[in-house]
């Protein structure tokens, strides 16, 4: 009943309350704008803006329009994106390291089965090195990881620094060792904190050993120790203490996409660009 050309322009108007500036913003003419502005009101046999030479407003009707508007704007996006993705179908069986998932990554990946409903998006959440052996042994087609700078897996997301977190509250003993939060081994993050403090000589314990990044958050809370995380990923409750309490670098880290050479092609470049195409860092 109603055109989503028309709707998507008094939606405009409607949103900027301005004719010129809706104009602007859909890149058409302003009496292009106006023309349509009245066909919808034709289509509705209601008034829907007000207009004067001072301002511009919607009439109730006009209220009433922009919800519905919206909705059938959403519903007909919806349905666009349905049948421009239906031609890619199969099945994505993809990986990620689960303080990723602290990112936009899951936004990113709701948005990727909505573009394409027909692709059956299996997901895994572990550790990088449990995700890459699975990859290397053929049950994974794309993960999305962690590992050491300059690596060869993959293609770079991005580069990240790792640092030391605590709570605020927290206070080491400098005569004492290091209480470390730790993932069970092998780890990554694991890897680069008593690595790092070997290095400088410094001693260490494991404070409590987790499985998952959930396990880590909940133990730095409670005051039980500090852990490694990637600094773009540091919840905001919790405060890098590095310098605080000179402890030593722990380097760089790298995100990566690594696929599976055997998998099918076309799903994997599209998530694989999905991923690329958006900042990887903290959700907020």
């Amino acid at each position: 009943m109603f055109d989503a050309v028309l709707l998507r322009t008094f939606v405009a108007v409607a949103e900027n309350l301005s004719f010129t500036q809706a104009a602007a913003q859909l890149q058409l003419s302003q009496p292009t704008v106006s023309q349509h502005v009245r066909k919808l009101e034709l289509a509705a046999g209601r008034t829907l803006v007000a207009r004067d030479t001072r301002a511009v407003s919607l009439t109730d009707n006009g209220d009433a329009m922009l919800g519905f508007a919206r909705t059938i704007l959403a519903a007909h996006d919806q349905a666009a994106s349905y049948f421009t993705g239906s031609a890619m179908r199969g099945r994505l069986r993809f990986g990620s390291a689960d303080d990723l998932a602290l990112t936009q990554l899951p936004g990113i990946l709701r948005d990727f089965r909505q573009l394409y409903p027909q692709i059956n998006l299996e997901l895994t959440v572990s550790q990088s090195g449990t995700l890459l052996r699975r990859l290397q042994a053929g049950q994974l087609d794309l993960v999305f990881i962690k590992q050491d700078p300059g690596g060869s897996e993959g293609r770079l997301v991005r580069r990240d620094r790792m640092v030391w977190v605590g709570h605020r509250s927290v206070r080491l003993d400098p005569e004492q060792p290091v209480p470390v939060i730790a993932y069970q081994a092998p780890s990554l993050s694991r890897e680069y904190a008593i690595r790092s403090l070997e290095a400088v000589g410094r001693t260490w314990r494991i404070t409590c050993n987790v499985k998952e990044v959930n396990g880590v958050l909940a133990a730095v809370r409670a005051g039980i120790g500090i852990a490694v995380f990637p600094q773009s990923l540091i919840p905001g409750d919790l405060t890098e203490v590095s310098a605080a309490f000179s402890l030593p670098e722990l380097g760089d880290v790298d995100f990566s996409l690594v696929d599976n050479p055997g998998a099918v092609r076309e799903p994997v470049e599209a998530l694989a660009a999905a991923i690329m195409s958006r900042p990887v860092q903290r959700e907020t």
